[in-house]
């Protein structure tokens, strides 16, 4: 694709895939993407074999005749390098979804390569941790959005803060180079991507650390769902880390995740909760789901699992 190989030169108005993006927002297009069992029992539908409007191309990510779409967006696939071949037929090799206005491209389905780009039910619920975060008032001057994929976090703390410095980091050259694409298509111009595990690959302190850490523990390793540590609680714990090392004064670090909950009790909140106070640091914790992936319960590594849990962690460093 030829975005994707230098995800640090910005995209232009020019770039096939803006264009594309711009003639799907001008269609009215929305999408809202749906967990990959849901989207795969969908597909399953005898019905929803092929594509028969925009939504079942670019959503749905099904394969579709020529007819379907316009000739220009079609063009301007090609052009992108993102119209597949499959028989007579094509597929996007790139979905679309909308989410709070925004438009934003992502890996096609089934998200399957080591450097998908996952977009999905768990994105909703990050940006609505933001937004309540965000409603708090609290001044950004300069934000990171800790594996920012599609750059869903990053716009959203982007729009709501237009004077702030914001920066979008991802170990996935493919996540930056599609959120580069993403904020173009929102019109912004306050975000600089870069390639960082975690913050180590920037400088310097934030008013706000937002993140959407993967959780699970994936045999391949994939980047968008592999979280580390015991039950994918690792990288959840180095984002912890860092933002008791990074957060400026009346800083906030927003992280939104899932947790294995055992036998009753939650460590991660046990022990997350334990290094923030150490560090003078106050926090909120709420549970947003009780019980979400519980096919996971079926793994071995979860055999001591009650439940996984989709929980909103705020932490908030007094101010001087």
């Amino acid at each position: 694709m030829t975005l994707l190989h230098d995800w640090q030169t910005a995209p232009t108005e020019d770039h096939p895939l803006v264009r594309l993006g711009r003639l799907l927002q001008d269609a009215g297009y929305a999408f809202t993407t749906t967990s990959p069992p849901s989207h795969r029992r969908v597909n399953a539908r005898e019905h929803n074999a092929t594509a028969k409007d925009l939504r079942g191309v670019f959503g749905w990510n099904r394969p579709f005749d020529g007819s379907v779409i316009h000739p220009d967006m079609l063009q301007l696939m090609d052009r992108a390098g993102i119209l597949l071949t499959e028989g007579r037929l094509y597929r996007s090799a790139l979905r679309a979804s909308t989410l709070g206005g925004q438009l934003y491209f992502h890996s096609a389905y089934p998200t399957r390569d080591v450097d998908s780009v996952f977009f999905g039910p768990d994105t909703y619920r990050y940006e609505q941790v933001i937004d309540t975060a965000l409603a708090a008032g609290l001044p950004v001057q300069r934000a990171v959005d800790i594996g920012s994929g599609a750059g869903p976090g990053a716009i959203k703390v982007a729009a709501a803060c237009p004077e702030a410095e914001v920066w979008a980091v991802d170990v996935n050259p493919k996540a930056l180079a599609l959120t580069a694409l993403n904020a173009q298509l929102a019109r912004l111009d306050n975000i600089q991507a870069a390639h960082s595990d975690v913050l180590k690959g920037v400088d310097g302190h934030f008013d706000l650390i937002v993140a959407n850490p993967p959780f699970m523990v994936d045999d391949d390793q994939r980047t968008y769902c592999h979280g580390g540590g015991a039950l994918g609680e690792g990288l959840s714990h180095a984002i912890v880390d860092s933002a008791i090392a990074r957060l400026a004064p009346g800083g906030r670090l927003v992280l939104y995740t899932c947790v294995a909950i055992i036998d009753g009790a939650d460590p991660f909140r046990q022990q997350a909760g334990a290094r923030l106070l150490a560090a003078g640091i106050h926090y909120e914790y709420r549970e947003i789901d009780p019980d979400v992936i519980g096919g996971e319960l079926g793994d071995d590594i979860h055999r001591d699992t009650d439940r996984i849990a989709a929980i909103a962690l705020v932490a908030t460093r007094p101010a001087i």
